[in-house]
């Protein structure tokens, strides 16, 4: 699935592209199948549901696994359940606070006429509560930024999620079955780590593995399995974590359906860790075959329990 209704849709018709050419590359069969509209139909004898490259509102909020689950349908990734908490930032947040995850003090604000919080200190960081990809991503250093910040983060979610701006190295972990893939570190050329520089090519320097001491990198994989693993995720996904100049991490927001374009950040890290593009999309599919026949054994067993 690729495309979508969400606004990273140029962005997943491109991750898709590249995952259904490797998808092919390997031997497999692949219909491209995309959900502007929600009564899609699956073709049939369909083995698994790639949603590896479906990114924003209704790729990541759990909405098509939900569906996917009502079908009886296999797909790869996260689960409806953690889809969900992971695309509320806030859920996320709440999460990680609660599994001793490291992440920056925030407050949610969904107003346009709420006053600069008086508990937060300058400088700060304003962005959507239910986006992705830093869609609407603002940043406010001075008083006078924060009503256009607010105004602006506003257009894409009814709530915004306003924290600390951690001054330090901008990292992610990429997550692939339950373990923490090199650390890559994101050195945007100009500005922050927005949207254009997340899917501009060249506009972007990228370390992996990032140029780390032993024990700060597994600091940072640490907090960012830790926190894939608090808001129960399964399979694959990529956790941003700034690190402090102490060398401390502090987690900002948790990835399930994370970029698969050329300049994309979990294929890097699986490169790093020796696994090519078509090997981690293959081993998306593999992931989401072992559930399938966990369930065919689980659909036999009990029909020989009813029949016993």
């Amino acid at each position: 699935m690729l495309g979508g209704p969400s606004a990273e849709r140029e962005v997943s018709l491109r991750s898709g592209a590249g995952v259904a050419r490797a998808l092919r590359s390997l031997g497999h069969s692949v219909s491209e199948i995309d959900p502007k509209e929600k009564n899609f139909v699956l073709p049939r004898k369909t083995d698994v549901v790639c949603l590896a490259p479906l990114h924003g509102t209704y790729g990541e909020d759990g909405e098509i696994q939900k569906q996917l689950e009502k079908i009886g349908a296999i797909y790869t990734g996260c689960d409806a359940k953690s889809s969900g908490i992971a695309f509320d930032k806030v859920l996320t947040k709440k999460k990680c606070v609660g599994n001793g995850v490291p992440t920056a003090e925030f407050v949610v604000v969904a107003s346009a006429q709420a006053p600069l919080p008086a508990t937060m200190r300058l400088p700060l960081v304003v962005k959507p509560v239910r986006q992705g990809s830093s869609v609407g991503l603002q940043f406010v250093e001075r008083p006078e930024d924060w009503p256009s910040a607010l105004a602006e983060a506003l257009k894409f979610d009814s709530e915004v999620l306003v924290e600390e701006r951690i001054i330090g190295r901008e990292t992610t972990v990429g997550i692939l079955d339950d373990s923490a893939l090199p650390v890559v570190e994101v050195r945007p050329k100009a500005g922050s780590y927005d949207y254009r520089n997340k899917y501009t090519a060249g506009c972007t320097d990228y370390f992996c593995p990032a140029d780390f001491d032993a024990a700060t990198t597994r600091r940072i994989q640490d907090a960012g399995l830790g926190a894939f693993r608090a808001i129960g995720g399964r399979d694959y996904g990529r956790v941003d974590v700034m690190v402090r100049p102490d060398g401390e991490p502090v987690v900002l927001e948790v990835n399930t359906q994370p970029g698969m374009t050329e300049t994309s950040l979990l294929p890097k890290a699986a490169a790093a860790a020796g696994v090519t593009y078509d090997q981690l999309c293959q081993r998306m599919i593999d992931l989401a075959l072992k559930r399938k026949t966990m369930k065919d054994r689980q659909s036999i067993a009990a029909v020989v329990a009813a029949i016993g």
